[in-house]
């Protein structure tokens, strides 16, 4: 194992004007990737670890790394990785920002971080580094945060166009105490979607934004596809059918059922949540049974068809299209999905996954890109798992970086074999 030693004491980069005190000065052993399981001619490394339980990642152009936290550590959300002697290890970790939360992105000279009830934008000098991070501008503020499913996933446009996704707490707006469902879901006003701000106009609140899309129960994975020009995102699929309805569904129906989606989003899209799920197996939308359904009865044809679908509680918790040169060709313009829990009926999870596609669409099955961060065997587990994918991002090297919201760890995977 190697071993690196984070700084206790004040750490300043000149360069980017960004003073705050590094959070440990513990030494911290990096793990092995040498578990994971990936196609052949990929490799991964680790490059962080120990960090706490992380959320997404975004990666600078000089290969440093920005990462969100699930909870404050020592006050902090943020963490600023650096490689201060490029030995592939990150060996300064710096922590601001007084907020946890998921989102967070670079575009146009901002880094831009979500909490879990807006989002804020720090400057950034040529290097793509915080210019002060005491001093951040709060763009969007008042999103509903009623803890559960309340992660601000964020994606951001050419147009000056952030996206926000808003999960719902309610998780088949169902009436209290009850199995019937809400009548239009009056919850789908302010959750249950994605809404559109602008990126250089401070204190927006639901009154300044375009309701993007709706119908989306909680999309944690959300990006914005450059090849296609248009938004993507995943959904985290319902939960129990067989509580309140075991006239119509089993237990066993309740764990393999609905699919997990991905969604290709337009201004206006509707993708029928809670009024329609997404049934795996007959391959087609089916009305709620909390509004009239019962498990034989198609959903209304008005709600958008995902595009993808895959096994059900498998939590898509992020979503990237690979633009990068060092993957093969195959790999370039499809979508990576960081899926943060596990099929029961597959017995495999806590997966990233590939979606190839071509022209815009998805090209073929999904499949499974890497393996085993757990390193147990889910069909028959033993022992306390090891790590779980969370977020994902692309250096500017083009290899793909998964954090860890477990013990905290960063992978990088690269590709060193032959891509004709």
């Amino acid at each position: 194992m190697n071993k690196i030693v984070l700084s206790g004491t004040l750490a300043i980069f000149a360069m980017a004007g960004l003073t705050s005190l590094s959070l440990s000065n513990n030494d911290v052993n990096i793990g092995n990737a040498n578990n994971l399981i990936l196609p052949s001619g990929f490799s991964a490394a680790i490059v962080a670890d120990s960090l706490g339980p992380l959320r997404h990642l975004i990666v600078n152009n000089n290969g440093d790394i920005y990462v969100k936290l699930n909870a404050l550590r020592n006050g902090k959300g943020i963490y600023y990785l650096s490689d201060s002697n490029h030995d592939g290890v990150m060996d300064q970790k710096t922590g601001f920002g007084n907020y946890p939360g998921t989102g967070i992105k670079i575009k146009d000279n901002y880094l831009y971080s979500s909490s879990n009830t807006g989002v804020f934008r720090y400057k950034l000098n040529d290097k793509e580094q915080v210019i002060d991070a005491n001093k951040p501008e709060e763009i969007i503020q008042g999103l509903v945060d009623k803890r559960a499913d309340n992660s601000k996933s964020i994606a951001i446009d050419d147009q000056n166009n952030i996206y926000v996704t808003i999960g719902s707490y309610s998780d088949a707006c169902r009436e209290k105490d009850s199995g019937k469902g809400m009548p239009g879901c009056p919850l789908l006003d302010s959750v249950g979607g994605i809404w559109a701000f602008k990126t250089n106009k401070l204190n927006q609140s639901y009154g300044d934004a375009v309701h993007y899309a709706k119908g989306i129960k909680n999309a944690v994975g959300i990006d914005w596809n450059t090849s296609t020009k248009s938004l993507f995102s995943t959904q985290h699929g319902r939960g129990r059918f067989d509580d309140k309805f075991p006239q119509y569904y089993t237990a066993k129906q309740s764990t393999d059922m609905p699919a997990e989606t991905l969604y290709e989003l337009h201004k206006g899209s509707d993708a029928g949540w809670p009024f329609v799920y997404y049934d795996p197996f007959l391959k087609k939308k089916m009305r709620a049974p909390e509004y009239g359904g019962d498990g034989k009865t198609a959903g209304d044809a008005k709600y958008q068809d995902p595009i993808a679908a895959f096994p059900a509680h498998l939590a898509p918790n992020d979503l990237l299209f690979y633009t990068g040169n060092m993957f093969p060709a195959r790999y370039k313009n499809g979508a990576f999905i960081a899926f943060h829990s596990q099929s029961q009926l597959l017995k495999k999870g806590y997966l990233i996954a590939f979606v190839p596609f071509k022209n815009g669409k998805p090209s073929g099955d999904w499949e499974i890109f890497a393996d085993n961060f757990t390193g147990v065997d889910l069909a028959k587990p033993a022992g306390p798992f090891q790590y779980r994918p969370s977020g994902l991002a692309q250096g500017p090297d083009g290899a793909l970086y998964v954090s860890d919201d477990l013990k905290g760890a960063i992978f990088k995977i690269t590709y060193a074999g032959n891509k004709k």
